[in-house]
């Protein structure tokens, strides 16, 4: 099989960080095959939700680039996951979901399963893995309460990571067509005066409307 290999790189950064915290965010994309998609065309966006592991995209996260993606400027029609699930009764439900991507090319052609598929107009699969994690911790902060009165002092710092990966199936030949992944890294503050303040960097919503951008363009095929 002949690999076509396009890494498109995209950097976005907080300019002004002290008032919204600090963000940035990186997207690349391999593509293996070409994509289109039709008006009547849709996609859906799963996260494995059968077991708990590190590679499990939380729920809000997959909620967050299907809404993304069905929203904004060239949007693309958006099967929600518990309609995927509920048209594709029994293969996605919990305890017979796939575990990992390697399940999927044999399920996907199956004579019924593919049958749905095209009923409902599905054309690509999204498969999300990664989790948003805390990875570092710095500064103090004390509070007292006094007769007078009371407040905290001091200054806290916190870094977040956010770091996923879409793979993109077709739907009707069970290959996939690639993958786009985003990483996001961002950095809090808490300073405290009196009243503590904080200034929280939006890493995983970055990490969402990075990676759903990209995704938009991969399965239409924008350049």
């Amino acid at each position: 099989m002949i690999y076509l290999r396009i890494l498109q790189w995209s950097v976005v950064t907080g300019a002004i960080c002290l008032l919204a915290g600090c963000v940035t965010a990186t997207v690349q994309q391999v593509r293996e095959t070409a994509t289109a998609m039709n008006e009547e065309d849709s996609i859906v966006v799963l996260g494995r939700r059968n077991r708990p592991s590190k590679a499990e995209a939380e729920l809000d996260f997959v909620e967050c680039v299907s809404r993304n993606l069905s929203s904004g400027e060239n949007p693309v029609q958006v099967i929600s996951e518990q309609q995927f699930v509920d048209a594709m009764f029994p293969w996605f439900e919990p305890r017979t979901a796939p575990l990992s991507t390697t399940d999927l090319p044999e399920l996907l052609q199956q004579p019924l399963l593919a049958e749905r598929i095209r009923e409902i107009g599905l054309k690509y699969l999204v498969w999300l893995e990664g989790s948003t994690r805390q990875i570092a911790q710095a500064g103090s902060m004390s509070c007292s309460v006094t007769p007078g009165g009371g407040g905290c002092f001091g200054f806290l710092t916190w870094e977040k990571d956010s770091s996923y990966e879409a793979s993109v199936w077709d739907a009707h030949t069970a290959k996939t067509a690639g993958r786009v992944s985003s990483d996001a890294a961002g950095t809090s503050y808490m300073p405290a005066l009196v009243v503590p303040i904080p200034i929280i960097a939006r890493v995983q919503n970055s990490a969402c409307s990075s990676l759903a951008g990209q995704l938009k363009q991969f399965v239409r095929n924008d350049t």
